[in-house]
């Protein structure tokens, strides 16, 4: 038995640019580590995605643009032909189940390591990483990172523009640009990981310029109704200090304009804070909020619906919901009809590989059929 919510905006349907949506929930992008060692997805990823097809569109997680972006073992890339092929079998099982991807583009500067990625990492400049990092033989002390130089910073804007059509070969609908949580282009704009005196770095005008720059491109090498932007205002994750946070993102706002991405995606999104309010009077596209939820511990027994339906009313136009997707394949038919949600397993289960806490969360259907077989 069930308590059928009332009827919420939540699941109204909506466009995103060229795409048609059944409704306004969104599967934020979420590392699972399960590529292979030289990045390309496997078939399970496919299993994966397609029991989440019901969202509204799945943002598929991370996947780097070139072999030195990338983060951790296990991660997704989308920069050789290997890696669209992996990509292309989980787009095709996602449209046959009946959904709609974008793919997150995801460099992390710092926050990488040469036992991972056989590469020295790069930066905006040489600041390690404040913390260990995750690699194949364990938890490591992270390298002091190589100072991107000028013809750096331009092949790796390139590398994003490629990495965008690489996405569009590989069947997704768009891209997401990752400048949240501690990565490059985050990198690039907090004081506390750019040092630099040049163009890319010094004033709020200098820091968001690379950021400015990879939207740019992307948008030019797929047109901008295919982009997104993901920020994440004063996240202090993988060690990042902003310094100025409430002048940096209306200034990228700013400078964005023009280009015109078909949505922002603001991570941890406080409908409460001047800056939530202050963004959304500049940002003239479409908004994507991702609710303030723990990111561990217990879900919500409502998934976070009212703190969806309150950025709604605030002037969000989609949400994004993270661990609630990954522990409920049929989220959106339980948040609908007010159905008990599965709490998400032992974390470590997320990283590890394997089906065990990726594949194998039971939908509702799945708990009827057991409840059938124990009673007969």
């Amino acid at each position: 038995m069930t308590n059928t919510p009332e009827k919420s905006l939540l699941f109204e349907p909506t466009r995103l640019g060229a795409l048609s949506l059944p409704h306004r929930l969104v599967m934020a992008p979420l590392t699972r580590n399960r590529a292979d060692a030289d990045g390309v997805p496997q078939p399970i990823m496919a299993t994966y995605y397609a029991q989440r097809a019901s969202a509204g569109l799945i943002i598929a997680e991370a996947a780097t643009p070139n072999a030195v972006g990338q983060t951790y073992p296990g991660i997704p890339g989308i920069h050789n032909d290997a890696q669209v092929a992996g990509w292309r079998l989980v787009t095709d099982a996602v449209r046959a189940a009946g959904g709609r991807m974008f793919l997150q583009l995801q460099h992390g500067g710092r926050v990488g390591h040469p036992a991972t990625s056989g590469l020295m990492p790069v930066a905006p400049s040489p600041v390690p990483l404040p913390e260990t990092i995750h690699t194949p033989g364990g938890r490591k002390d992270a390298v002091v990172p190589q100072e991107l130089s000028l013809d750096g910073i331009r092949s790796t804007v390139a590398d994003f523009a490629t990495a965008a059509r690489n996405a569009v070969d590989a069947g997704f609908a768009g891209v997401e640009v990752h400048g949240a949580n501690g990565h490059l282009l985050h990198q690039f704009m907090a004081q506390g990981s750019n040092h630099r005196t040049d163009a890319y770095g010094g004033p709020v005008a200098g820091r968001i310029r690379f950021v400015v720059e990879v939207v740019q491109a992307v948008a030019a090498a797929i047109g901008p109704e295919r982009v997104g932007l993901r920020v994440s205002p004063g996240n202090t994750v993988n060690g990042i200090d902003e310094g100025d946070t409430e002048e940096i993102y209306p200034a990228l706002l700013e400078a964005l304009a023009d280009t015109g991405p078909a949505y922002l995606h603001l991570v941890r999104a406080d409908p409460g804070t001047p800056l939530f309010q202050e963004i959304r009077r500049g940002w003239r596209g479409t908004l994507m909020a991702n609710p303030a939820l723990n990111w561990a511990g217990p879900l919500p027994a409502d998934g976070g619906r009212r703190a969806g339906e309150r950025l709604l009313a605030e002037g969000a136009d989609l949400i994004s919901l993270g661990r609630a997707f990954l522990a409920n394949p049929d989220l959106i038919e339980r948040l609908r009809t007010g159905a008990p949600l599965n709490q998400v397993r032992d974390e470590h289960m997320m990283y590890v590989g394997g089906e065990t806490g990726y594949t194998d969360y039971p939908t509702l259907a799945d708990a009827a059929k057991a409840a059938e077989r124990v009673a007969a």
